[in-house]
């Protein structure tokens, strides 16, 4: 089942973060370590909670680059966007760790969802913005806060 789980790593809190994304749409996936401001996932959960706005409502959180001049670490994107009027939305993924060959490690893909379920994974991005869990896990069917991973 396609999921997206997020763990949060202390480090310069309640400030900056390090979190840990894994995410499969069944066919792809891929796990990918980044640093943050924790004002990040407020502006996530205020966005998704709340989608779509409109018919081409489209949310977009980039962090990091993959231009070479602009000399980032790391790229990721996270976009969520409607694919049709009636409510059927795709949530795409791309991570870059912007590496040279043969460690370079480029992954992309999209997990499919309905609006509903786009608004149910802002709600959990809202109750993690407070910092109290360490982790969350969202599919099309459920979604958890892990206050402590085993």
């Amino acid at each position: 089942m396609p999921f997206i789980r997020i763990d949060r790593f202390p480090y310069e809190e309640p400030h900056h973060i390090n979190l840990v994304l894994e995410a499969s749409n069944d066919s792809c996936c891929t796990k990918f370590e980044y640093y943050c401001n924790s004002s990040d996932l407020s502006d996530i959960a205020e966005n998704l909670e709340s989608f779509p706005r409109h018919e081409s409502d489209v949310y977009l959180y980039e962090f990091g680059s993959e231009r070479k001049e602009d000399r980032w670490s790391y790229y990721f994107r996270f976009r969520v966007f409607q694919i049709d009027g009636k409510g059927h939305c795709a949530i795409q993924i791309r991570t870059n760790n912007n590496q040279e060959l043969p460690n370079l490690e480029i992954a992309e893909f999209c997990i499919l969802a309905e609006a509903s379920q786009i608004n149910r994974l802002g709600k959990l991005f809202r109750k993690f913005s407070k910092l109290n869990h360490e982790a969350f896990v969202w599919n099309v069917v459920d979604g958890e806060l892990i206050e402590k991973r085993t």
